[in-house]
């Protein structure tokens, strides 16, 4: 059901930013730690050092600046957010304050821990198959995962494919296998956050996957990304409206804009990151854009 709460806001946002040049963010990745369980190849974040844990109360005040900035749709992210910590504090407070502010709570995770939890949609993180996967993750957590998931009465759950030069050929097959543990699948290319980087995906392969994965969403198979998107990656020249977007650092620093900013080097040509090829097509009035992103936050009246 489309609540005038929620749509009212956005066709609001849409003209004071489109008209009147008033570019406020609408979405924001909130990392919480950089600490992980796990050390993922692709992955930068573990890799840094931890900067001390926000407590909870900080944690409050920047959910309370990012309402007030203009931000109505968050995802928390890490390292893995389940293993931030205040005392008795955990991501789960953190979500339920935060589901008094926002249209929309996410928060995206290694599925290492238990998944019943309040957020509007919960993102797991898939590698491959299970030899794939616990090579990339550096663990063998696969099957851990899997049960996880079978356990789990949450009804929002997604997975989220960061494809690289390890698994693209492996994709279609994961999608066929995740298709019926899961409401839905994202996918997102694997970004360079240095300037040499064996894991990048060949123009080829990412032409190839892109294909294969707008056949097996026109079979029927639950991959959530727009065809819209899907083709627009191909090349990356959709244009990137980036003042919609926010990040948030574990030391609570706010960064507008890019993902990448202040985390690495901005390298348009070789960006992947679906989420936001969605959101700006979304500002570009695409219906299919719109609409995908409306099932996958699954936004809640107020």
């Amino acid at each position: 059901m489309i609540t005038p709460n929620w749509f009212n806001y956005f066709l609001f946002y849409y003209f004071k930013t489109r008209f009147m040049g008033d570019r406020k963010p609408i979405l924001a990745g909130f990392k919480l730690t950089h600490k992980c369980n796990l050390s993922c190849r692709h992955c930068p974040f573990w890799m840094r050092q931890y900067s001390q844990n926000l407590k909870f109360d900080q944690a409050i005040d920047i959910l309370h600046k990012l309402y007030k900035s203009g931000i109505r749709l968050i995802i928390f992210e890490g390292g893995e957010p389940f293993m931030w910590r205040d005392g008795n504090y955990t991501a789960v407070d953190l979500i339920l304050e935060a589901k008094k502010l926002f249209f929309s709570v996410g928060i995206t995770t290694n599925g290492t821990f238990p998944i019943d939890v309040p957020a509007n949609t919960v993102w797991i993180s898939f590698d491959g198959l299970e030899n794939t996967h616990n090579y990339i993750r550096g663990k063998p957590v696969f099957n851990e995962i899997i049960n996880n998931i079978k356990s789990s009465h949450h009804p929002n759950i997604y997975a989220n494919i960061t494809i690289n030069k390890i698994n693209v050929k492996e994709v279609p097959e994961l999608i066929k296998f995740l298709s019926k543990l899961v409401k839905g699948i994202t996918i997102q290319f694997h970004y360079p956050y240095k300037d040499v980087d064996e894991l990048i995906t060949k123009k080829e392969d990412r032409h190839q996957v892109l294909d294969e994965l707008i056949n097996l969403k026109h079979q029927g198979y639950p991959v959530a990304n727009s065809v819209a998107a899907l083709n627009a990656l191909k090349e990356n020249k959709w244009h990137c409206y980036d003042f919609m977007l926010a990040d948030v650092d574990p030391d609570g620093q706010i960064n507008p804009g890019c993902y990448v900013k202040n985390r690495g080097n901005v390298m348009c040509q070789y960006c992947g990151f679906a989420a936001h090829t969605e959101i700006s097509l979304a500002y570009e009035l695409n219906i299919e854009a719109i609409i995908t992103g409306k099932k996958i936050f699954h936004y809640q009246e107020k």
